[in-house]
């Protein structure tokens, strides 16, 4: 524990250092510590848990996955009843995409409640994230004491694992980005295009996949510490965001998306669970859970009660005390909520959701996010749940997606009436309509609220239709980066080859 102490304090010391003369530099870790603080196994998993952290971060310093991941294409308004009002109607701001509105200054949910969305804009976690991985990496080569060849590869293969999820993670928000993985980097460079960082950290993760164990015999570690099943789902989401802005490649991209959902399948090493037991699965590590960032009030986690998604769609009981909270803060348009369930079989209406589902106002509640919940006073506090980023059921339907457009449908149809058995739902049948977008409606109903839908409207080119979209991107918006956020100024520091997002230093518009 000591030790683990003592690393806290360095690492946090090593990414909070003053701003340097060279554009990413470091101080060489030796000289931070004497060279003495990787000396045993212990230090290198105390290592990646704060590796973890630090990516994390990024989702807890604001209202993270509503904002960049679900309110952008409209679905979602607020309630002008609730506690705070004016300060929730930031979701409509962002379901018009006024992003620069959004981060100005005098309005109420800066004024009255601090979201701190500006934090969005800022690239720097990330990097810290990919720097450390770089370093760790290097030092596992050099050798480490205690460390087996084979530990030496699965702890490469974790910190691989962060440091490309931190790429992907910046490419869905910004575009094109800095592109490194020597540990101690200070040369200056220009932004590369993200189809080529993707496709150079897809590379990286194949040479580590197989080092790695497919999930972990502790279930204090499932879903928590990156897998192989991990890495084969980073590498799903990667190749499928390639296709859709590289589409010379995309037979390419779909078939190895295809390869990976079989190779997961096979491994036998997750499972969906059934719907009954949904609450094991929000709680985290779950047979279900490739990867999240796992929270428990139990060790004291810090939450920040703005960040997860439920703040935005539960209401007394759930959420406390009740004079503040009579009604939810925003709510899913009920003409949105009734095109994609309308199967009245599915056993997600009623597991997931109040039965105002269908309201247009803030009675309607989101249950998906209300298990786990440990309030038992007055306190304003949300249930106990994780972070998910990936789980089985998403991949699934991501395989199906791809096979559905490389000519496999009948393995696309088998993948989507599994996701569909679970959930109790009538399985696909040629009657219900195109294959491709059944299987995107079906991701809008089994990812809902988890930071997906407005990702795979921009991978996808949805977004530049009112079928799918109320935000509607024309294809000039689209390709000048209207589905970027912007990129803070601070990124300019001491570097001569940055530039800003186009869109948004234009004005966004």
């Amino acid at each position: 524990m000591k030790k683990v102490i003592i690393y806290t304090i360095i690492i946090a010391a090593t990414f909070c250092l003053p701003a340097c003369k060279k554009f990413l530099d470091v101080q060489p870790l030796d000289k931070l510590t004497g060279n003495n603080f990787f000396q045993s196994k212990d230090d290198v998993v105390a290592n990646i848990y704060n590796l973890s952290r630090i990516v994390f971060n990024k989702y807890n310093e604001t209202h993270y996955i509503g904002a960049t991941g679900e309110y952008r294409s409209g679905e979602v308004l607020y309630e002008s009843q609730s506690d705070h009002a004016p300060a929730r109607s930031f979701v409509e701001v962002l379901g018009k995409n006024n992003l620069l509105t959004l981060l100005s200054g005098g309005v109420p949910w800066v004024n009255d409640i601090n979201y701190n969305f500006y934090r969005i804009t800022d690239w720097t976690g990330y990097y810290q994230a990919i720097q450390g991985a770089n370093i760790l990496i290097a030092k596992l080569d050099e050798g480490i004491p205690g460390v087996s060849e084979a530990e030496k590869n699965s702890f490469k293969a974790e910190a691989a694992f962060i440091r490309s999820l931190s790429y992907f993670i910046m490419v869905r928000l910004y575009g094109n980005v800095v592109y490194y993985t020597d540990p101690f980097h200070s040369a200056a460079l220009p932004r590369e295009n993200f189809v080529s960082v993707l496709n150079k950290c897809i590379a990286d993760l194949k040479t580590y996949k197989n080092s790695i164990a497919w999930t972990y015999t502790d279930p204090a570690l499932k879903g928590v510490r990156a897998s192989r099943g991990s890495i084969v789902a980073l590498m799903m989401e990667m190749n499928m965001w390639n296709a859709g802005f590289d589409p010379n490649n995309a037979k390419k991209y779909y078939e190895e998306t295809a390869d990976l959902g079989r190779e997961l399948i096979a491994s036998n090493a997750y499972r969906l669970l059934p719907i009954s037991e949904w609450a094991t699965v929000i709680k985290g590590r779950s047979d279900e859970s490739l990867f999240e960032f796992y929270r428990s009030i139990n060790y004291g986690d810090a939450n920040t009660n703005l960040a997860p998604v439920a703040d935005m769609f539960l209401h007394y009981p759930y959420k406390r005390p009740e004079y503040t909270h009579r009604v939810s803060f925003a709510y899913y348009r009920g003409e949105y909520m009734q095109k994609i369930f309308q199967d009245g079989s599915d056993r997600r209406i009623t597991t997931w959701f109040n039965e105002d589902i269908f309201a247009d106002n803030g009675k309607f509640m989101m249950l998906k996010f209300a298990q786990n919940s440990f309030s038992t006073g007055e306190e304003d506090a949300n249930p106990d749940n994780t972070f998910m980023i990936f789980r089985y059921g998403g991949e699934i339907l991501l395989a199906a997606e791809a096979m559905a457009n490389s000519d496999q449908d009948g393995d696309a149809v088998k993948l989507l009436n599994m996701v569909r058995g679970r959930a109790g739902a009538s399985p696909y049948t040629p009657s219900n309509g195109n294959l491709k977008d059944f299987i995107f409606y079906e991701r809008s109903r089994e990812l809902i609220g988890e930071g997906h839908h407005y990702f795979d409207l921009v991978r996808t080119k949805r977004i530049l239709s009112s079928q799918w979209s109320y935000n509607v991107l024309t294809a000039d918006k689209f390709n000048r980066g209207a589905w970027t956020w912007p990129i803070s100024s601070n990124a300019l520091n001491n570097n001569p080859y940055m530039v800003l997002n186009e869109y948004w230093v234009n004005g966004g518009n």
